[in-house]
């Protein structure tokens, strides 16, 4: 039992209740996509976080300077109890379809995605859990946006999340309940409604296989190198040979799922330029593109994957480019005719149009961020990553302002351990479908629940 309030400011309230609740690629690559519950009676902890300021970049808690009083009759919390209350202080109001919450499992965890603020979090607890909660800690995760990661006990759903003001009434709180999921029976709910409508599923969601004829997200993948660049050598291992069999292994397992249309900018051992590669991928208006390669350095003990996307510097003068030339090509001349043979106000709608794509390039720089932190949860779980995972880098592939755009380093050929699992099929095997789920539930977020 959790006794010690010394690891939290606040104490926690023990409650009990019920809650309801084929096209063709470069070179010719052909390839397609393809009960209800009721919640029992739960021992409810509720973790009241009101407590130490950290700055939006520091890891580190500290006291806060002033601490709320605790509730009346207030008791200690079990550790090992199945549901939490994790409230975060918020310096400022925040609209709440800017805020995220997900939860993941091969770590099991919590993210807490939303704008770059200053938190108001607790201290770390002690060694034993509090709640489903064993730790957390938080960051910068994109350029604006501020992450919160949440070590949990088990797998959890989000049985409820919501912004509300906080007892002083001056100022904002984001409130989340974590439950476990092991409380989730499979009968049926009262009125014929799944207890889980409205959670967050507790594993990573699989993809949607979609109807014949629907809409199928473009996934255009890039083997890096070919032909006669062969990349880099060591070991007996070559860059482009094990990086494409890599893509060929994804492509495969994308395909199967039925739910994206999936292209290579080569499947076989051919030079493609560089700026084919990314041409490519924007001609097909991707929804993602993801170079493959494998990394080389002198210093033969580095090792492990890391995922590249482009500087911000570099982006956001993309973007300024690309926000330029929407403006002079978004109606051609023969669009400007046809608009004024209506009566229609060109300049108006030039500005509608250009407008939208502006937004479209926004978001695409925000997807991107997305879809590497998504990369960076589920591949980390498969295999070792480099310290410090995600990084930029102003690669020609990756100059693109109209495609979400990656660069996924499996590993370093320079390492003996990391060259043997570059040429291991069990090991492209874990690590393509570590891929595939993070794909799926960046499509799931930014896609299917327009979420970014």
């Amino acid at each position: 039992m959790v006794t010690s309030k010394s690891h939290f400011p606040q104490v926690f309230d023990r409650i009990s209740g019920r809650s309801r609740g084929g096209s063709p690629g470069v070179h010719g690559m052909a390839t397609g996509r393809t009960s209800s519950a009721r919640w029992v009676p739960l021992l409810v902890v509720s973790l009241t976080i009101i407590a130490s300021v950290a700055s939006a970049q520091q890891a580190n808690f500290r006291q806060p300077a002033k601490a709320a009083a605790a509730p009346q009759g207030a008791t200690a919390a079990e550790a090992g109890s199945t549901r939490t209350r994790f409230i975060v202080g918020l310096e400022r109001a925040a609209d709440a379809r800017d805020v995220k919450i997900s939860a993941l499992a091969n770590p099991n965890r919590v993210l807490i995605d939303l704008p770059q603020m200053r938190l108001y979090l607790p201290n770390l607890p002690g060694q034993a859990p509090v709640g489903v909660v064993k730790s957390f800690h938080h960051g910068l995760s994109a350029p604006g946006r501020m992450r919160v990661v949440i070590d949990v006990t088990g797998p959890v759903v989000i049985e409820k999340s919501a912004i509300e003001k906080a007892p002083d009434g001056a100022s904002e709180r984001l409130v989340v309940d974590i439950v476990a999921a092991s409380e989730v029976t499979a009968t049926t709910a009262p009125e014929g409604r799944p207890a889980g409508a409205g959670l967050q599923p507790p594993v990573p969601r699989p993809a949607q296989r979609r109807a014949s004829g629907s809409f199928r997200p473009v996934i255009v993948i890039d083997p890096g190198h070919g032909g006669e660049d062969s990349g880099a050598r060591k070991y007996g291992t070559i860059e482009k040979d094990v990086v494409l069999s890599f893509s060929l292994r994804l492509r495969d397992k994308l395909t199967t799922t039925g739910a994206y249309k999936v292209l290579m900018t080569r499947d076989s051992d051919v030079f493609v330029p560089l700026e084919e590669r990314r041409d490519f991928a924007e001609r097909h208006q991707a929804a993602l593109f993801i170079a493959i390669h494998a990394d080389y350095t002198q210093r033969a003990s580095a090792r492990g994957a890391t995922i590249y996307s482009l500087r911000p510097h570099v982006a956001d003068a993309l973007r300024r480019n690309a926000e330029a030339e929407t403006r002079d090509s978004v109606l051609s001349g023969k669009q400007v005719a046809l608009a004024k043979q209506v009566d229609a106000d060109v300049d108006a709608l030039r500005g509608i149009l250009t407008e939208k794509a502006r937004d479209l390039i926004e978001r695409n720089q925000v997807r991107t961020s997305v879809f590497a932190r998504s990369v960076i949860d589920f591949v980390g779980s498969t295999t070792d990553l480099m310290d410090n995972p995600d990084r930029g880098a102003a690669f020609v592939v990756l100059k693109t302002a109209k495609v979400p755009a990656i660069l996924l380093e499996l590993g370093f050929i320079t390492n003996m351990q990391d060259a043997e699992q570059l040429n291991s099929d069990q090991w492209r095997d874990k690590v393509s479908s570590s891929v595939v789920t993070a794909i799926n539930q960046y499509i799931h977020t930014c896609i299917d629940m327009a979420q970014c």
